[in-house]
């Protein structure tokens, strides 16, 4: 069992409760320090980590696992002592930053010394939140004036465990989340005394210990902070020292505190600010030194028995009870795509437990997808070539208009709300969807809605579109741990930001980058722009692009001119800081378009090296996948329901969508997979009992094959169960006949299972096989 990061076998939890059993007086500390020393359990520094011991151990006395001994109470942990006498009040101080003297930071090493009870006392007396509880690590400071004394103080403690505005703007995975947390520290108390009016002051405060910080904390802790936070309150605050600091404003917490564990929204809403203390910050928390090469074969339990438990069983929820429950969630929605959650569970204790998983407090989207990422790798490390494409669309929850935390997503507020999905999705270069990489989930701030055009003044981290930076860096990732592959990121024209193509070059190693452009740029060759420049190249290929049918649009063939040519791009006006960046672009521009047809142009800006007509016309293969997505979100939405879920609240909601889109994922992946080895038996994808019902049930013979049918033909009985005809012109089954045949083939599977049981038993029951092989 995972409890703070750490693993807790059973050897162990024996071990805790033999000894308190052997010695009741034991206090909590000494046990914690055993079984730190038994779990070699240690911070950077090398000191035992006691305090998270204690949490954990408090957890699984709370779970009834093991039985801690009798707490001494609250009184050891009264502060000891009191000032020696009543703290001097300062009179006004209304001068310049000058007139101060020197300002410094005083640290406070000792609980015990006059410092810290002078900082108690400030906190208590001008301070809203007082001087404590801090969380975890902490370093606290006074602010002090050679002239006038003190003039306020700070505090920074242990981050956030889980912030989804800074989880996003850094990009980092569960994993590596829980692996460089304690590389965040958080700026949790900020305080100049008001009687102290002195214009610039707190942003100059907070320049110090930008300076002073990291060593501090290194000295204590033996860990290099690289990432400040800190929460404002947005009703009492604006921010202000914090924007003139150049700290950066990244969102806005939804009102939950560390310990709302029943989801009550209680909590103030506050800005979260960061402040990089290290120019690769990112790249620094996102990285994984413990991540190892990914094998191609995913090392499968002898236990396991179908895909759900393969994709799902090594889930890391902190409780072994909830993986179960995920993967017999998974079970029941895959069998069912199109149910509701009372249909898919089919009993009420299924129903009410699956409601439970979904508002569990340890429950999150991240901690859900996570195997299924591993599984993603594994499945492209056995590819030469990933195509890594990026999409975003919107989830309308307008008809449950009671759903809390819901944001808006059209460009009407009166028109819809919902949530906004970006996700990143692996195919091979047949078209195959291997699975996720990258998943983003959020809400807008219905205050943002209408302030479109200040975006011009924003940094990227700041603007939406930062989320095609992060997606790439979880491609980065992925790149990284299959070395053996190349992995493109793909994406169309929103996709078409400056600071993503200087993030693909900043990095030999980086994937490749493919974006259909969107933005008419300038470039350094000519007087010419980015189009223009295209145009006058000579056409190097012609060749047939398929259109697929869109709304009223019916689907085409489109005939193709293509040219090619390497660029240098100009970085935009107001962005003089980025550099020029050398490009290939590739523009498809169709001939001879059919009266009332949109005319098909694609300009495609790669860092794939283009030289010849040949990888020109690859490039433009490649940018073809990127249909697969909406493929994709089609099954989600019509395939899955998922926007007719009816959670009552959006981090419900997101639990759910994690579990719907890998079962979208899997009827797209079959889907495919029978068209990319149509002979292979069927068994790579089904099991036994499926492919002798489906027969069966075919065949009208109560006696099935002896040897399974290729996969596409156990495909086609699928699809027509879903109403697929097969007539000459139907060409091959789609998701929507696939995953309306799979909710047949489940009841028909589950009748056989019985029959044969029943009234057949000279036959042998059925066993369940999965083959890791094909996911």
């Amino acid at each position: 069992m995972l409890v703070c990061g750490q693993q807790f076998g059973s050897e162990v939890i024996q071990r805790i409760n033999a000894t308190v059993d052997g010695d009741p007086a034991i206090s909590r500390r000494a046990l914690s320090l055993k079984v730190c020393e038994w779990l070699d359990w240690r911070a950077s520094n090398g000191k035992l980590k006691d305090m998270s011991c204690r949490v954990a151990m408090l957890r699984l006395h709370q779970q009834g696992l093991i039985k801690l001994p009798t707490s001494p109470g609250s009184e050891l942990f009264k502060t000891a002592g009191q000032p020696d006498k009543p703290l001097r009040v300062i009179g006004d101080i209304c001068c310049d930053l000058k007139s101060l003297g020197s300002v410094e930071l005083i640290r406070i090493r000792s609980a015990e010394s006059k410092p810290s009870r002078v900082w108690n006392e400030l906190m208590d007396r001008y301070h809203y939140l007082g001087n404590g509880p801090l969380c975890g690590a902490q370093m606290r400071y006074l602010i002090q004036s050679d002239r006038y004394g003190w003039l306020g103080g700070l505090a920074f403690s242990a981050a956030a465990w889980r912030v989804k505005a800074r989880d996003q703007w850094i990009g980092w995975s569960e994993g590596t989340r829980r692996k460089n947390l304690d590389k965040v520290v958080c700026n949790s108390r900020f305080l100049i005394l008001p009687q102290v009016k002195v214009p610039h002051l707190a942003s100059h405060v907070l320049s110090l210990c930008v300076k002073k910080l990291p060593q501090d904390w290194v000295e204590r802790y033996g860990v290099k902070p690289v990432l400040l936070e800190s929460f404002v309150e947005a009703s009492r605050f604006k921010g202000t020292s914090y924007r003139a600091a150049n700290w950066q404003h990244v969102g806005s917490t939804t009102g939950r505190g560390r310990q709302d564990r029943e989801r009550s929204y209680s909590v103030p809403i506050k800005d979260i600010y960061i402040f990089p203390l290290s120019k690769n910050a990112r790249e620094i928390l996102c990285c994984d030194e413990s991540a190892k090469e990914v094998n191609s074969v995913r090392t499968i339990k002898e236990e396991v028995k179908d895909w759900p438990e393969e994709e799902f069983g090594d889930a890391e929820l902190g409780d072994q009870r909830l993986t179960k429950r995920l993967v017999q969630i998974v079970r029941d929605f895959s069998a069912r795509p199109q149910a509701s959650v009372p249909q898919a569970c089919q009993s009420r204790a299924k129903t009410k437990a699956a409601y439970r998983f979904f508002d569990h407090p340890d429950i999150s989207m991240d901690k859900i997808l996570d195997p299924h990422y591993e599984g993603t790798l594994a499945r492209a490390s056995k590819e030469d070539v990933v195509l890594a494409v990026q999409d975003t669309t919107t989830l309308n929850y307008s008809a449950h208009p009671a759903t809390e935390n819901l944001g808006l997503i059209g460009y009407n507020p009166k028109k819809g709300i919902g949530l906004i999905l970006h996700d990143t999705m692996a195919f091979n270069s047949e078209g195959t969807p291997l699975g996720l990489l990258d998943v983003q989930c959020w809400a807008r701030d219905p205050k943002d809605f209408g302030k479109k055009r200040r975006r011009h003044n924003l940094a990227i981290e700041q603007k939406e579109s930062h989320k095609w930076l992060v997606s790439y860096r979880k491609v980065a990732e992925a790149q990284k741990r299959c070395p053996r592959t190349t992995f493109v990121s793909v994406g169309d024209r929103e996709a078409d930001v400056y600071e993503l193509f200087d993030l693909a070059l900043s990095d030999s190693s980086a994937p490749k980058l493919l974006i259909r452009a969107m933005q008419n740029r300038a470039v350094a060759e000519s007087q010419n722009h980015l189009w223009g420049q295209l145009q006058r190249q000579e056409r190097c290929a012609v060749l047939d692009v398929h259109v697929p049918r869109r709304g009223k649009r019916p689907n085409r063939v489109a005939k193709v001119e293509v040219r090619f040519a390497k660029v240098t791009l100009l970085p935009p006006q107001g962005k003089k800081k980025l550099k020029k960046i050398k490009i290939w672009a590739v523009l498809a521009s169709e001939v001879d378009c059919p009266e009332g047809s949109e005319s098909l142009e694609w300009m495609l800006l790669t860092t794939c090296e283009v030289s010849t007509a040949d990888e020109a016309v690859r490039m433009v293969d490649w940018y073809r996948s990127r249909w697969g997505i909406e493929v994709y979100h089609r099954t989600i939405k019509s395939g899955c329901k998922i926007e007719e879920r009816q959670l009552g609240q959006a981090d419900r909601i997101e639990a759910c969508l994690a579990v719907d889109m890998v079962v979208a994922w899997r009827v797209y992946h079959l889907t495919r997979l029978g068209r990319e080895v149509p002979d292979v038996p069927c068994m790579v994808f089904f099991e036994e009992a499926e492919w002798k019902a489906l027969s069966v049930y075919f065949s009208q013979n109560p006696i099935p094959p002896e040897s399974p049918p290729r996969l596409m033909e156990m495909v086609r009985m699928v699809a027509t169960l879903g109403g697929f005809l097969g007539r000459k012109g139907d060409g091959d089954p789609g998701t929507k006949s696939i995953w309306l045949g799979l909710q047949r083939l489940d009841d028909i599977t589950s009748m056989w299972k019985i029959m044969n049981c029943q009234y057949v038993p000279y036959l042998p029951i059925p066993p369940v096989f999965s083959n890791p092989g094909y996911g």
